[in-house]
């Protein structure tokens, strides 16, 4: 028997480091899932952060609870049928092993770049910030990360490939593997 996309949607968790392109990558996976007719939601940490982070710090017990959410969203939205694509750090093994047995349809993908990239990238200028010792928590930097351990996809990024060619092997990854995304388990 096959899960349909109106019984069950798949929640795709993008993650990577500020600065990593996890923004960028979940509006162009949003749209192509869009174009292809499903149903589709897209979270992004930075946003939720603001509509429901108000009494969240940036430590690492606050981030925490905030990745418990964003899991908890995917496997609601998921379970009523929509794809969700869900832009986020959220570097917490137990956060991402919980999705994985909890969410039907979980597809984890990483974008993976280094410090040195990211710090040039990031627009806010977190890491030159961090790494000055102005600010504190940040992941990658002063605060521990617990980096994926087995996820569906890894996108290395060294800073020589576009936007577009990133999605464009993620769309590649997708078409290989969406069978499996909608098989029983």
């Amino acid at each position: 028997m096959r899960v349909t996309i109106s019984e069950s949607g798949v929640a795709y968790w993008v993650t990577g480091l500020p600065g990593a392109g996890k923004t960028t990558l979940s509006h162009a996976l949003s749209a192509r899932l869009t174009e292809t007719g499903r149903s589709v939601l897209r979270l992004d940490g930075d946003t939720l952060r603001a509509i429901v982070g108000a009494r969240y710090g940036y430590g690492l017990g606050d981030r925490h609870g905030m990745a418990m959410i964003y899991a908890g969203l995917c496997k609601e939205f998921s379970g009523q049928g929509h794809d969700v694509v869900c832009a986020t750090v959220s570097m917490f093994h137990d956060v991402r092993r919980w999705s994985r047995s909890n969410i039907p349809h979980y597809c984890e993908i990483y974008l993976r770049a280094p410090i040195e990239l990211l710090s040039r990238r990031h627009p806010k200028g977190l890491y030159a910030a961090a790494l000055a010792g102005r600010i504190r928590n940040v992941p990658g930097v002063d605060l521990a990360l617990e980096l994926p351990e087995a996820p569906d996809l890894v996108i290395e990024d060294d800073g020589a490939k576009s936007p577009a060619a990133i999605a464009a092997e993620l769309f590649q990854f997708l078409r290989l593997t969406d069978e499996a995304l909608y098989a029983t388990r």
